[in-house]
């Protein structure tokens, strides 16, 4: 059966308290269309959102905001004056600045929240277009959108979910050319979430499209929920950006007061000097009675003994790492001094 992506446009700007699912019915009516068994809707979370008035208070302070929206720092990196952090939000899923958005708020100058449970909204949401349009099958996804690991750009996924399987699972089954299949299930729900804003946009004032031709995967409850898709635990290979795992294992936690002493790494590049400044103050944190001169490509390190001369350099290695560089020991230490000299990695 062909898929088929229809925008739901013409529907008024959303206040808090509106009825959303009423919204949703008449916009699917004045589109010429009715609901029928096995449909998806995929509603932008902005729209949620504001039906539920989940707004930050006036003049809020952003990065007090998101900081209150975090579950745990992954990354984060200075961007001119503003630091970007990217953060398990308290909605659930790992992305930049919690969901915390000030784009599209119909003229409010507050910053936009997400729900703290997308699936339980998304859940009422299919409760009441089912009860208002009498469909007594409906997916339902509630879509935001995030950058992804290693890809550029962003796209949508699957913020909410309700009467949708998540996965079709393909383990144990056949490829066409009969081999097994042992690692393949597909996301379903980040799918369709990503179809839906192909016709709904970012600038043209669609917050839901209409998806036919996806009744496969609809179910009669409400499914596992979108949160069923968030890695957490053992199966989450990425806890931390790489710089902040470094950091992290030298004492200074992503998010800290530390962090922000030892300063942030910038997304745009940055000098030798500044980096190899930045390395020391990280590896030199927390360890006292260590003396570090910067020259212009080494490092001179003395310490009280030997043992804190060696933890210090190994400290210094790892942090230089952390920063692109990499420090080398060309003879070996003098006493209770070493040098390090520095090259990119």
């Amino acid at each position: 059966m062909p898929l088929t992506l229809t925008p739901l446009a013409g529907m008024p700007e959303v206040r808090a308290g509106a009825d959303l699912a009423s919204l949703i019915v008449a916009a699917v009516g004045a589109a010429g269309e009715q609901l029928a068994e096995g449909d998806v809707l995929v509603v932008s979370s902005k729209v949620v959102s504001k039906a539920l008035g989940l707004w930050a208070e006036p003049g809020a302070d952003r990065d007090a905001v998101i900081a209150a929206q975090t579950r745990r720092l992954v990354a984060e990196r200075l961007a001119g004056d503003r630091v970007t952090r990217i953060v398990q939000a308290a909605a659930g899923p790992v992305m930049a600045a919690a969901g915390v958005d000030g784009s599209n708020t119909g003229g409010i100058d507050r910053l936009l929240l997400l729900p703290d449970d997308p699936d339980a909204e998304t859940r009422a949401l299919r409760a009441a277009v089912m009860e208002q349009s009498g469909c007594r099958r409906l997916g339902v996804v509630v879509s935001d959108t995030a950058g992804r690991p290693w890809r550029s750009g962003q796209t949508d996924f699957a913020l909410g979910s309700a009467g949708l399987h998540m996965l079709d699972d393909l383990r144990g089954g056949s490829d066409a050319d009969g081999r097994a299949l042992t690692v393949t299930a597909r996301a379903i729900a980040d799918e369709l979430a990503a179809a839906g804003d192909l016709v709904k946009g970012k600038s043209d004032g669609v917050p839901v499209a209409l998806v036919r031709g996806a009744g496969a995967w609809v179910c009669e409850d409400d499914g596992p929920g979108a949160a069923a898709l968030v890695r957490t635990g053992p199966e989450d290979w990425f806890g931390y950006g790489h710089v902040e795992a470094v950091r992290a294992s030298l004492g200074v936690e992503p998010g800290s007061a530390a962090a922000e002493e030892c300063g942030i790494p910038a997304v745009y590049p940055e000098s030798v000097a500044d980096r190899v400044g930045r390395a020391v103050r990280v590896a030199l944190w927390g360890i006292p009675d260590v003396g570090v001169d910067v020259g212009p490509r080494d490092l001179r390190v003395s310490a009280d003994d030997p043992y804190s001369l060696g933890r210090a350099v190994a400290r210094l290695e790892a942090a230089l790492w952390g920063e692109g560089l990499q420090a080398q020991a060309p003879t070996a230490p003098t006493g209770l001094q070493a040098v390090l000299q520095i090259t990119q990695a």
